[in-house]
């Protein structure tokens, strides 16, 4: 299903289902996007998750894809596999569920945006702006009022990319995102409203 499309940039955005399935495998590449992760930590509990690091992790998120579960959005330039970020209803996600730092401030429905991978030849060229809002898109397609993000501060300037995997507040708050409580100091917990 077609959620995105920016016709000057040539980027379209698809949530992801069994038929752009391959394309997923290709982008996040042998190792998982980050170590066998598989875009499955947010939605297990440590010990599971790690292990499961790798195939195990692989083969779970093709369970909920085949199952027709909304797990997120591939994002693509010229028809190539380029950005992924991962959302779906808030419950979904055991381990954000028993977070302190992200604890409920509600008892809202809630879609959560959770994680990003952008491969490595199209990073700091703004696909993270492009991706939120295909991903907001996504949420609203599928009925979502509310939707979150968790993003982080960098540590430095220097923060390598890999390690920006929930995004920056600034690049959340241009999407039109507020903060919502703050419990960390580096981590931020911020809400999207959809207008109705």
């Amino acid at each position: 299903m077609l959620v995105y499309e920016n016709k000057s940039k040539k980027i379209k955005a698809y949530a992801l289902d069994c038929e752009h399935w391959d394309d997923f495998t290709v982008l996040f590449g042998e190792r998982g996007a980050c170590g066998g992760c598989w875009c499955m930590n947010w939605r297990l509990k440590k010990a599971d998750f790690e292990a499961q690091k790798g195939e195990k992790n692989k083969q779970a998120m093709y369970q909920l894809v085949e199952n027709d579960e909304s797990v997120g959005i591939l994002l693509y330039i010229n028809d190539q596999p380029a950005g992924w970020c991962a959302a779906s209803p808030r419950n979904q996600y055991g381990r954000l569920e028993r977070s302190r730092v992200f604890k409920r401030v509600d008892d809202l429905p809630v879609w959560s945006i959770t994680c990003f991978f952008i491969a490595k030849p199209f990073r700091r060229q703004g696909l993270s702006a492009e991706l939120i809002q295909a991903t907001v898109n996504f949420c609203i397609q599928n009925g979502a009022a509310v939707i979150e993000a968790y993003p982080e501060i960098p540590y430095n300037s220097n923060e390598p990319a890999a390690f920006l995997w929930k995004g920056i507040p600034s690049v959340f708050e241009k999407a039109g995102f507020r903060e919502t409580v703050r419990r960390s100091k580096w981590k931020r917990m911020m809400r999207y409203y959809v207008q109705k």
